[in-house]
């Protein structure tokens, strides 16, 4: 085994302990990467907050992290030491299923291997994740970080992105796509600069109007007051497409309101129950969807796409010391828009 350091939750504290780690020896088609930048995801703060205190499983959070190849497996032929990567959240699957097969490896009939809490699919050892100085990958579930994106900022891409870019793209949204964001956090700030560079007219659904200015210079023409009726019914059926980013369980109604005919809301933010009048649906022949990380091919056009663009995530960098506090603020929604962890204190 390799023996790296990192920051694994400590189930009755609900905080994370800097402790060494433990990696798998490389296996023939295998990269060991050294983590430079490791992005916090709500997720994260959801499996740490929400470990039960016995767990007997470790929990090391972090699945968006770019960094560089220190040494390859001899089956790999992609990469070679010294190459930048990024992974993201999903590192295996089981390759055969019809999903697998249409590089949709995010939505593995088998279930997908995650980067975090995992089970290996050869030794069934849980996943350790990204929150760490050195991560072990499959080759073909890590991502050439292409030249021109700055690494912290980019790490973001690789969950925030490609699940804002997955229904981005299955939508078909361009020049002539009327689209709205709705929440302006992690996700939001990247769906609306995604949706402004493949040509869309974009704007934001917000609480607070107050985020109008970072609304702007997004790109976006236009914020929409989530509290205000007069405004909200200003805008019913003005959009081809919603994106709903809001993390907390809230009523789709007032969205999917906003949605054109024939348009879709796609749900992203909140996994969990949602209750939907039929009606909202019925009028107008709307959809509801939603989506959920990406599969490689999809993944490797958003970096392509990002790089092209000058698209990165808006971020605070912390020192991965400072872990606990990034997601204490997480919590209380104290970021604009993404932290990511400087690695390189771990050593």
């Amino acid at each position: 085994m390799r023996t790296t350091t990192g920051w694994q939750a400590d189930g009755s504290t609900g905080t994370l302990r800097r402790t060494p780690l433990e990696r798998r020896d490389l296996r023939p088609d295998d990269l060991a990467v050294r983590v430079d930048y490791c992005g916090v995801c709500h997720t994260d703060l959801h499996a740490v907050r929400g470990q039960d205190g016995g767990a007997d499983r470790p929990l090391v959070p972090g699945h968006e992290f770019t960094g560089v190849v220190t040494e390859t497996g001899p089956a790999v032929t992609r990469f070679r030491a010294g190459d930048p990567v990024a992974v993201g959240n999903i590192v295996d699957s089981c390759g055969e299923c019809p999903m697998c097969r249409a590089g949709q490896e995010n939505f593995c009939h088998a279930f997908p291997t995650l980067t975090y809490g995992g089970v290996d699919r050869q030794d069934g050892s849980t996943t350790l994740g990204g929150y760490s100085r050195e991560y072990v990958v499959r080759d073909r579930f890590a991502h050439p970080l292409p030249a021109g994106l700055e690494p912290a900022a980019a790490a973001p891409l690789l969950c925030a992105g490609i699940t804002v870019w997955e229904p981005l793209h299955a939508l078909g949204v361009g020049p002539h796509s009327r689209v709205a964001v709705a929440g302006l956090g992690g996700l939001g700030h990247l769906a609306v600069k995604i949706a402004v560079a493949l040509g869309a007219e974009t704007a934001v659904i917000s609480r607070s109007p107050g985020k109008a200015e970072d609304a702007c210079r997004l790109g976006a023409l236009d914020l929409i007051v989530s509290t205000d009726p007069e405004a909200m019914a200003a805008a019913r059926d003005r959009f081809d497409v919603v994106i709903d980013t809001i993390s907390a369980p809230h009523d789709l109604g007032p969205y999917l309101r906003l949605v054109a005919m024939d348009g879709t809301l796609s749900h992203l933010g909140h996994l969990g129950p949602v209750t939907v009048e039929t009606i909202d649906l019925l009028v107008g022949r709307k959809k509801l969807s939603s989506a959920g990380s990406g599969g490689t091919p999809a993944t490797a056009a958003l970096l392509d796409f990002c790089a092209r663009h000058g698209i990165t995530a808006d971020i605070e960098l912390l020192p991965s010391a400072r872990v606990n506090e990034a997601l204490d603020r997480l919590g209380d929604n104290d970021v604009r828009y993404r932290f990511v962890l400087d690695m390189s204190d771990l050593g």
